[in-house]
């Protein structure tokens, strides 16, 4: 019976992980470790207003975002889950390389610090936006109401929702189009997210992507010691190279939740842990069952789903951990 482990993308503008720090002794200290790598003080990793400035305000977000999900893996692996393959979306792809051993905790947070002092746009930039687009599944690759439009981009598939009945998928571009759009499709078609204000997973992350390449050339990535699942495409992740150039494409590229569970049920998972809240629970159809994970009462659900599945359970250490 294999376990398999999805981290979510996004960004954590809300607060996270606050019970999870004052309940255990061991989140605290590996926030204090994460507070001096990336020059942030645990209570603005937890709860503070994000900062002002749209990469600024990204960078520590994302940091919010992985050390929640690096907190929760280390309080599974203290019960004795440990997941046969891992895989995630966008950020969760990176943290997912982490945890895989594709790359230490060190660098990983110091990187997504870094991130902070990327280029914002110009004055004269177009306003960048992102949406949602809800189509029939049945005519998912047909009934694309946004093709042919200027300044659009498919940034993301995150498969059909519970019933069946429609696909979600993650637009991302000017932010005069995606409203225009939403003006122009049938009601609940398109639906802006107001709060997005970067076109991540598009061509319009490319000063980004060239701003951070350098650094990324210079980061320690070695191979991964469990199969890691790419979101870019439906493969394994096998050699340092391989997660060096995930690193790379990924703001860029359009990302596939469907790409990853669907190889994780290639693999046999029976039990797969959605890690952190940016996908949300009951929303979407998964192959295998899942468990959403954010807080010490869904460690001991996931825990107690593991036991009756049959999952394995090892209470050995391994660089799994990260370093």
């Amino acid at each position: 019976m294999a376990l398999g482990y999805l981290f979510g993308g996004g960004v954590g503008s809300e607060p996270q992980g606050i019970e999870l720090y004052e309940s255990s002794a061991p989140v605290r200290t590996l926030y204090e470790e994460i507070s001096g790598w990336t020059g942030l003080t645990p209570e603005q990793i937890l709860r503070a207003d994000l900062p002002e400035g749209r990469e600024r305000r990204q960078s520590a977000g994302t940091i919010r975002e992985a050390a929640l999900a690096v907190a929760v893996h280390d309080l599974l692996a203290a019960a004795g889950l440990r997941p046969d393959v891992v895989g995630g979306l966008s950020l969760g792809a990176m943290t997912a390389s982490c945890l895989a051993g594709g790359l230490d905790r060190r660098s990983l947070f110091t990187m997504l610090a870094r991130t902070a002092n990327a280029p914002g746009p110009r004055p004269s930039d177009p306003e960048e936006g992102m949406a949602l687009a809800f189509v029939p599944t049945e005519e998912a690759e047909s009934a694309r109401p946004w093709r042919g439009r200027a300044h659009l981009h498919l940034a993301g598939d995150f498969g059909p929702v519970a019933d069946l009945s429609q696909r979600i998928m993650m637009l991302a571009g000017h932010r005069t189009a995606i409203e225009e759009l939403a003006a122009d499709a049938p009601p609940g078609t398109i639906v802006p997210l107001p709060d997005r204000a970067i076109g991540v997973h598009s061509p319009l992350r490319r000063p980004f992507r060239d701003f951070i390449s350098p650094h990324l050339a210079e980061l320690p990535f070695t191979a991964p010691e469990i199969p890691l699942l790419s979101c870019l495409e439906r493969r394994e992740l096998r050699t340092a190279d391989d997660v060096r150039h995930m690193f790379e494409r990924n703001s860029t590229d359009p990302i596939s939740l469907v790409d990853v569970y669907e190889g994780m049920r290639e693999r046999d998972v029976r039990l797969g842990i959605v890690v952190g809240p940016s996908i949300p629970e009951g929303v979407l159809a998964f192959p295998f069952p899942v468990v959403h994970v954010e807080s010490t009462e869904h460690i001991r659900l996931a825990v107690s789903q593991a036991y009756d599945l049959g999952i394995d359970f090892s209470f050995v250490g391994s660089g799994m951990q990260g370093v």
